[in-house]
Parts: C-alpha cells; structure tokens; sequence
C-alpha cells in the first residue's frame, strides 16, 4: 500500500499558490531587515549598555582597541525617565507637534477649498503653493535662517521700514520656537493640501446639489458632506504629518541648532547631541531612540483603535 498525502499546511499552501509574489518579495524583505532590522535591534542593545566614546571599540592605525562596554540592563532608561529634562523636551515636542500638525491641516484645508472651485489661473496658484514641498528641507532651512537674521534678514528689514524695532528672532526662546513652527508649517502645508483636494475632488458633487436644492446653508454643507467625505483621507494624512512632525529634525537643528540655549530642541535632536557632540553617550542616545519609537507606537496604536470606534476600517 502507498502511503496517504498527507494535508499540506497553511504555509505550504501559501508558498505552492502565491511562490512568485514571495519571491519578488524576498528581496525587499531582505534589504528591509539589513537596512533597519539590524539597525534597529543594535539600537535596543546599544541602549541596554554603557557604551560610550571611551569603551566603543575602533581601530586606530594598526591598533585594534576592542569593545569594554558592558550590559547595564534598563538602567539607561530609568535614568532618563526619572529626569525633568526628559518630560520638559517630551512636553515641548508634543506641543510642536500638535501646533504644526493643526496648523498644517487648517491652512491645507483652506487652501484645498480655495483650489477646488473653478478661477482664474488656478493651475498657477497651485504650482505656487506647492513650490515649498519641492524645495529640498536643508535649502528651506537656510532661506529662513537667512530671512530670520536679526542684522540682516528681509523680515526685520521689512519691520524696519514701516518703522518698527528689529526682532531678534533665534535669539531668544519664545520667538525661536514661534519660528521654527512657522517654517515647518510653510514647508508642510503643500502636503496636507494637495492629499486634501484629491479628497475633495473624489467627495460626489450630487451630494452638493441635493443640499443646496433642500436649502442648506455653505456651513451645514461644508460640516456634513466635506468634513465626513474627507475622513478616511484627513485620518491618514493627520496621522503621517504626526510622525513626520514629531521626528522632524533637519529644520530645528539647522535653523536653530536647537537653540537658544536648548530651548527648542525636540527629542529627537536631543538624542543627536547625545551620540555626536561632547562625550558620545552611545548608549544613551540609543535608549532615547527606543523611546522615541515607543511613543510613535503607542501613538499610532491608540489613533489606530480610535478610528476604529467611528467605523473607520485603516
């Protein structure tokens, strides 16, 4: 007698039907783990030791000095969330976060309901908004510093010649941060914008008509009809411009290097300062990385369920 098939397996099934797309797959997958797999678990080992620029590892000439850091448990993290600087830059950034994020979706809302009815040169204010999305983020970061310079910037000068008093813009802590957040939402308005008129371009123009003919007024079109329409895509890009937002360190490390002082350092740009100026704590900025990716997580998690309670499938 031979011997029965025996039932195949739900992966072995998976593989003899959909083998192609596994394999036009595998390559991405294994990039995907050698570019941020590895990297990502070094980092959470990183952030378990003492590692520092004195007991790396590095080669010197001929000389290889090995590795003397050793594994301090959670001690990192401990120390970090028992210190006031940890919970005074968290509560910054959750502020700028939440500034940009309002005001990038407030402004692209507006513009998006601006561009979406029929005027003149429509197609060419729409190229002239979307000119700072194009501009690369280190080029916009300079054209600021240069127009927020308290000599010779073009926003003092324009002050001056109506016969105001110079601002010294980066000098000090409140108008530091009020300028960096203008500067990102400049740059992060193009984006909400143009996902937000796809939206309203895809929302039917019949639901329009219908409420106009049974005498709705533009507010009560505009609260039920655009705002529901725009949902699933206000959910997704709010949660993008988030993370974006929250991780957003070219422009504040180059406009104000964080400055005055620290006054308008993120975490992300602390955990920077961390690894790469002074005494390199390897280890701790490793652990304020780790951090970092928690809070997006849990973040993205809870958003996630939230949308999920209003019928929204994402």
């Amino acid at each position: 007698r031979g011997r029965r098939p025996t039932k195949a397996g739900p992966v072995r099934r998976a593989w003899s039907h959909y083998w192609y797309a596994w394999a036009m797959v595998a390559p991405v997958i294994v990039v995907t783990a050698v570019l941020v797999g590895w990297p990502l678990a070094r980092g959470v080992y990183l952030s378990m030791t003492d590692a520092t620029e004195a007991n790396m590892g590095r080669t010197i000439g001929v000389n290889v000095i090995p590795s003397t850091y050793e594994f301090a448990g959670l001690d990192n993290y401990v120390s970090i969330l028992g210190s006031g600087l940890f919970w005074e830059k968290l509560t910054w950034t959750v502020v700028w976060t939440v500034a940009c994020v309002a005001l990038h979706y407030g402004v692209g809302l507006g513009l998006a309901l601006m561009l979406n009815r029929r005027l003149r040169f429509r197609s060419a204010y729409r190229l002239m908004l979307i000119l700072p999305w194009a501009i690369p983020g280190f080029v916009a970061a300079f054209i600021w510093r240069y127009l927020y310079n308290s000599d010779y910037g073009v926003i003092n000068a324009m002050l001056r010649s109506i016969g105001l008093g110079g601002v010294g813009w980066l000098d000090d802590p409140t108008t530091a941060k009020i300028a960096v957040i203008l500067v990102n939402v400049w740059v992060g308005i193009p984006f909400m914008m143009v996902a937000l008129l796809g939206g309203l371009q895809s929302i039917p123009k019949d639901l329009y008509e219908a409420a106009e003919v049974d005498g709705a007024t533009p507010w009560q079109r505009f609260r039920f009809i655009t705002i529901p329409g725009l949902r699933t895509v206000s959910s997704t890009v709010v949660l993008l411009g988030t993370i974006w937002t929250f991780n957003m360190f070219p422009l504040i490390f180059l406009i104000t290097g964080g400055g005055p002082g620290s006054s308008t350092e993120i975490l992300v740009t602390y955990a920077y300062r961390e690894a790469f100026t002074g005494i390199r704590n390897y280890s701790g900025s490793a652990a304020w990385g780790v951090l970092i990716l928690l809070l997006l997580v849990v973040m993205a998690v809870v958003y996630r369920r939230a949308l999920r309670k209003q019928g929204e499938v994402w």
